[in-house]
């Protein structure tokens, strides 16, 4: 009987380690997507002054260059990498940051960014049908339910549809973009998930490749321009906290969430600057928006419950 009783004992503080890391995972990336929330607010003021490739060129070059003592300490592990895992920092550097974050600054200069963010919205949709196929994490009935009720307040919160307007430019770079950021969360969940590489070398490498071509498009391109105080303390703001730190703390939580998870995660950005917007750039919202931000809540949290029932069904996905 007390042998049964330690057996026990020791079952449930397992199975607590395993929730509470999950946990941990889940609000660490929850501060993450607040900080990368802010930077809405900071680049619509930054963008008065500075080109936006330009603009992101800066932010991501500035981070790489604070990552790189990291990366001088992690040199022999840098030195180990084989082909096929610099040939996956690559590619997550150039989808990542150049496509990604380089297409999220374009778009916004040819859509509004309530059209664009319920376009980019639907990224847990393409992840989750992908994902099932590439990484092999089928979501279960809860998640689906989830991330239903999630795009249902979406498209609630940006309702009516018929107000929508962009030119087709702007749309066609919103669906690249869109697919670049699926891509995106596949390529770090992929390059994550495995555990074989720190994610201060993932970051510092793949933001290195990513900033570098954003960089050099950009001033090719837009030029520098001459920033004033306020515009350099915004863009050297961006790249310590929100970028060299809220990356290199994202991909620690990819050890732990699965792709869609993260995906549904990132898109609780929608609520976050919507309320940072409402108390920072005095923009309000009607019953319908509010009620669409309330379904996107529920759909996020469906979407993380789906966690506790599925641990021991599939244990693969946390190794």
């Amino acid at each position: 009987m007390v042998t049964a009783l330690r057996l026990c004992c020791v079952y449930k503080r397992g199975a607590t380690m395993r929730l509470s890391s999950h946990t941990r995972a889940v609000l660490q990336a929850l501060l993450v997507t607040f900080l990368w929330s802010t930077s809405w607010v900071l680049i619509k003021h930054g963008l008065r002054e500075i080109p936006a490739l330009t603009f992101a060129g800066l932010r991501y070059m500035i981070a790489f260059a604070i990552l790189l003592p990291g990366l001088w300490r992690h040199r022999d592990e840098v030195r180990a990498l084989g082909a096929r895992q610099w040939m996956g920092l690559i590619s997550l550097g150039v989808v990542f940051y150049t496509f990604t974050q380089g297409g999220q600054f374009l778009v916004l200069k040819y859509l509004e960014a309530t059209t664009f963010s319920l376009l980019l919205s639907f990224t847990p949709v393409l992840v989750a049908l992908v994902g099932a196929f590439t990484l092999k994490e089928i979501p279960p009935r809860l998640q689906w339910v989830g991330m239903a009720v999630f795009l249902t307040g979406a498209i609630l919160y940006f309702s009516p549809l018929s107000t929508v307007q962009g030119s087709a430019l702007g749309f066609a770079l919103a669906a690249m973009t869109l697919l670049a950021n699926s891509a995106s969360a596949l390529l770090g969940r992929s390059v994550n998930r495995a555990k074989t590489t720190s994610p201060i070398v993932v970051t510092g490498i793949s933001m290195g490749v990513g900033a570098l071509c954003l960089f050099t498009i950009g001033v090719g391109t837009q030029g520098l321009p001459s920033l004033s105080l306020r515009g350099w303390g915004i863009v050297v703001w961006l790249a310590v906290v929100n970028t060299a730190l809220a990356f290199t703390l994202w991909n620690r939580t990819l050890r732990v969430l699965s792709a869609v998870e993260s995906s549904i995660i990132n898109n609780t950005m929608l609520i976050q600057i919507a309320v940072l917007a409402w108390l920072f750039l005095g923009e309000t919202h009607g019953i319908l928006s509010i009620l669409g931000l309330l379904l996107a809540a529920v759909g996020a949290i469906l979407a993380q419950l789906r966690r506790q029932q599925s641990m021991q069904r599939a244990p693969s996905l946390d190794r």
